[in-house]
């Protein structure tokens, strides 16, 4: 007999079955609630809501543990590239060199996006936000391609929209940032890599070669595999519900973008760094500052250390802390604001208070510092984050679509003012 468990309501006991994952993880299956017993649950937020079954990725954070398709993150941050990892997250298995071969040359086909789109581009004014204007090209895409509004395409058919929109990510993100620089904007080159052709798109200027450092394109590959798919997060669920109505890739990676976009989930790593410039405008005193975090009273909190998933440590952040040390003494730079972030991780790693309450440095600690050494603006962090998202996001879509799952439809506990007679203008 198959585990059940038991809920009195009204005087009657009904069952429900209990639904054990392959790793020991535990669900009460209440699908059938609303039409059993009339009820339905209220769970603000979704903490305890399982929304889905999911093969893609395994999270544990009270042991710190992180999986792609069963592979620790450990393994594929340190083997892997970023394309090899799209491929794992997106297909479900580690590709043969021909299968890689074959993924990697048909992005690197269709990098390109169509010159209209650069007027586009030329319509945002400076100051553009890059994450509106990366969520707003995304979905203009579905135009040029409108053989992909059609949910119920061959297989093949959708591969291709897959590709295409891996490989002018990185091309519309450098351009929306080129645009807002007002420099001219830089094809991508087949002779490069994914990491090394954005890197080319985002810094090169047409009188010069472009050449990057073999560190820095290490670090930034090990970058987009740690972000490339983190469960059911905010814009993951984003993703597969605006998926679930038929919505084609485009318009529902978009979405995603636009909810990645918020600081309390996206912009946690443009948050570190806003908190450093805070502190060396201030004067420097880090002291000071780790007085003030540690003051119940004081409204000022530390950026960037901590995880409301990962209870102990966060994986990520012991696999990027040697890419930054390597990409900072390769570099050699001399920051301010980068000694003040050296000083706030010794007093995380070192100071009992912050060891007692878990508060380490978590990867969006490490990634800003990354991205502040490598010279991307502050403003750009959050489409970093995008970019390696993406094939999470287009993993948890091909998933949802290639198992039927229904349009997604939360429910309520209406709290609103019970029925009333229309008041004329006249008598209010």
């Amino acid at each position: 007999m198959s585990e059940t468990a038991k809920i009195e309501l009204d005087g009657k006991i009904y069952e429900f079955p209990v639904v054990v994952g392959t790793e020991n993880e535990k669900a009460i299956d209440i699908s059938k609630l609303r039409d059993t017993t009339g009820y339905v649950t209220l769970d603000t937020g979704y903490k305890n809501t399982g929304a889905t079954k999911s093969a893609i990725t395994f999270l544990d954070g009270e042991l710190g543990i992180l999986h792609y398709r069963g592979y620790p993150i450990e393994q594929l941050a340190e083997k892997a590239t970023f394309i090899e990892v799209a491929y794992l997250l997106i297909y479900g298995k580690l590709p043969t060199q021909t299968e890689l071969d074959a993924f990697s040359n048909s992005i690197t086909k269709h990098t390109l996006v169509h010159e209209d789109m650069k007027q586009f581009f030329e319509a945002y004014p400076a100051k553009a936000h890059p994450m509106g204007v990366l969520s707003s090209m995304v979905c203009s895409l579905s135009t040029f391609y409108p053989e992909s509004l059609d949910p119920n395409r061959s297989p093949e058919a959708k591969d291709l929209t897959i590709h295409r929109l891996l490989a002018k990510l990185p091309t519309l993100a450098a351009w929306s940032y080129k645009n807002a620089m007002r420099h001219p904007f830089m094809y991508p080159k087949n002779k490069f890599s994914y990491c090394e052709n954005f890197m080319h798109m985002m810094f090169a200027m047409p009188t010069e070669d472009y050449n990057v450092d073999p560190v820095i394109v290490d670090a930034l590959n090990k970058l987009l595999i740690l972000h490339a798919d983190h469960e059911q997060n905010c814009s993951t669920s984003t993703v597969r519900i605006v998926g679930s109505s038929q919505a084609n890739l485009y318009a529902t990676i978009s979405a995603g973008i636009s909810a990645l976009w918020g600081p309390l989930h996206g912009g946690a790593n443009q948050a570190v760094i806003e908190m450093l410039e805070q502190i060396h405008n201030d004067g420097g005193d880090v002291d000071k500052w780790v007085a003030k975090a540690k003051d119940k009273d004081d409204s000022f909190r530390l950026m960037g250390f901590g995880h409301r998933v990962y209870k102990n440590f966060d994986p990520r952040a012991t696999i990027i802390k040697k890419a930054c040390d390597d990409v900072l003494e390769k570099l050699g730079i001399n920051d301010p604001m980068l000694d003040i972030a050296k000083k706030l991780e010794k007093v995380a790693l070192e100071d009992e208070y912050f060891k007692a309450r878990n508060l380490y440095p978590n990867v969006d600690f490490y990634s800003g510092i990354i991205y502040k050494a490598l010279k991307i603006p502050t403003e750009m962090f959050t489409v970093m984050f995008a970019i390696g998202r993406l094939p999470g996001w287009i993993a948890q879509w091909k998933e949802m679509t290639e198992h039927n799952e229904p349009i997604g439809r939360p429910r309520q506990i209406y709290i609103g003012e019970t029925p009333r007679d229309y008041v004329d203008i006249s008598k209010r």
